[in-house]
């Protein structure tokens, strides 16, 4: 993500991008297909510290782009929850020891579910003055210990594709 939303910021001049995916879910706050707009994102990585010099670690998304997709949400009748994520470096099912990493995360920023790709996106937005959003359907969850099959995933993803084309409208 970081390459790619870099050189269409910075070398094919787009203004905005707005990233699909999924995530995981870390709290009773989201549930399984649940659609996530990334407020805010923390990463453990040193993204920008490798690109910018700047020791940074969490980061906004764009509040025009979030209004833009709050506007159209509301307009389709497509709830969304605005939520901050962990922008991670590896599947949480990977890890040795899921907890001790949770451990780590500062509490004042209220983590509630994870994801691999926000924080380069909202920090390459930030640096060249551009936008970026996140919007995300829960696929997993830790708190409740779900995981979607893969038809499941393939079908729940149709209203976040909806809602992510229907907000680039509004742009």
């Amino acid at each position: 993500m970081g390459i790619y939303s870099y050189e269409l910021f910075k070398f094919y001049d787009v203004q905005s991008i707005i990233r699909l995916g999924s995530c995981g879910g870390y709290t009773s706050d989201l549930k399984m297909f649940d659609l996530v707009l990334v407020d805010n994102t923390y990463t453990e990585s040193n993204y920008a510290l490798s690109l910018n010099n700047e020791n940074c670690h969490y980061i906004s998304s764009s509040d025009m782009l979030n209004s833009k997709i709050e506007q159209a949400s509301n307009a389709l009748s497509i709830p969304i929850v605005k939520a901050n994520t962990l922008c991670g470096e590896v599947f949480d099912r990977y890890m040795t020891n899921m907890n001790e990493m949770l451990s780590r995360i500062p509490k004042e920023y209220h983590i509630t579910g994870a994801e691999m790709e926000a924080f380069a996106l909202f920090y390459n937005a930030q640096l060249l003055n551009r936008h970026a959003s996140c919007l995300l359907t829960v696929v997993d969850s830790y708190y409740y210990n779900e995981k979607a099959s893969a038809e499941q995933r393939q079908n729940s993803l149709n209203q976040m594709i909806r809602l992510g084309l229907e907000s680039a409208i509004l742009i």
